[in-house]
């Protein structure tokens, strides 16, 4: 009974030592002495033999990689750095430890690294046989296939199925963006100027048709008001020859008045002329012009008014 515990304890210890859980999203390898003797891709509970077996698991998740930037060169020269990503996953675990060389996280990035090189290859060779509007246009997504299609044979010999490849990002190279700037500057610029020299130029075409029609209204606006005066002045000597002719006497006394009011005009108004002048006849007497005494003194005389 002395013995019986330990060799229990021992026995439970090796049973628990021999077994192992897979779970569903990974794979493993049973090892013995570093040969693969066993490849559990299933999940669920597996056996190995104890202090002589080991087990080493791999994720058989999709998983992703980023790629460093690269400056690629289309056709057309002009240089773009290209930001790309990439899905794989695991599909053949005992190829990929003899590729790697590793287990673990390690052996992942060992991986990564070297699809890293097979990508930027593969990439540099695809975008490199086109010009830059084929990269920036919706050709973009058969690019990255193509890129796919060629990296896929090189994954596999890693044990890789490589699922898919996007291009994240497609810039000009920094010292280039400046010059890029300035030449959109000036393309905007020039577009500006053409825009403001053809704004100028229908303002000044609106600016003549605006003065010549000024001109042409004003001018018919100045020969019908010649018109009306030429009428009213023509209405206005009727009129006059016509109360001529009715009453000579009062319309000579009509035109006398309206001299004396055009003449006779200010505070203080004086006049010099001949005492035999015609001009005062009907200041002279009360009975008119025909009937007033014409004065014959030589001397002349001044005539002064006020209001």
């Amino acid at each position: 009974m002395r013995y019986l515990l330990p060799i229990v304890a021992l026995t439970i210890v090796g049973l628990l030592s021999s077994i192992f859980i897979v779970d569903e999203r990974e794979k493993a390898l049973v090892l013995q002495f570093g040969r693969v003797v066993a490849i559990k891709e299933e999940p669920g509970l597996s056996f190995k033999i104890p202090l002589i077996q080991e087990v080493v698991r791999y994720d058989d998740r999709i998983l992703s990689r980023d790629v460093d930037p690269l400056e690629i060169t289309p056709l057309d020269d002009r240089r773009l750095v290209v930001d790309a990503f990439a899905r794989y996953r695991i599909v053949d675990v005992n190829r990929f430890r003899e590729a790697t060389g590793a287990a673990g996280d390690f052996a992942i990035d060992v991986a990564g690294q070297r699809l890293d090189s097979i990508l930027r290859s593969q990439t540099r060779e695809v975008l490199g046989s086109v010009t830059s509007n084929d990269i920036l246009s919706s050709d973009r997504a058969a690019l990255m296939e193509r890129i796919r299609n060629g990296a896929s044979g090189d994954a596999i010999e890693l044990g890789l199925d490589l699922i898919d490849v996007r291009l994240k990002r497609t810039d000009l190279p920094v010292e280039n963006l400046e010059a890029t700037f300035e030449r959109m500057r000036a393309e905007r610029e020039r577009e500006a100027t053409d825009e403001r020299a053809r704004g100028n130029e229908a303002a000044q075409r609106l600016r003549a048709q605006a003065d010549r029609t000024v001109v042409e209204l004003v001018s018919d606006a100045q020969r019908q008001a010649e018109i009306i005066r030429g009428e009213a002045d023509a209405r206005r000597n009727n009129i006059f020859a016509e109360a001529f002719g009715r009453d000579p006497e009062f319309f000579e006394f009509y035109r006398s008045l309206t001299a004396y009011n055009r003449a006779l005009q200010g505070g203080n108004s004086s006049m010099v002329m001949s005492p035999d002048s015609e001009f005062f006849n009907y200041l002279k007497s009360a009975e008119g012009a025909g009937r007033s005494a014409v004065s014959s003194q030589p001397a002349q005389t001044t005539q002064q008014s006020g209001d």
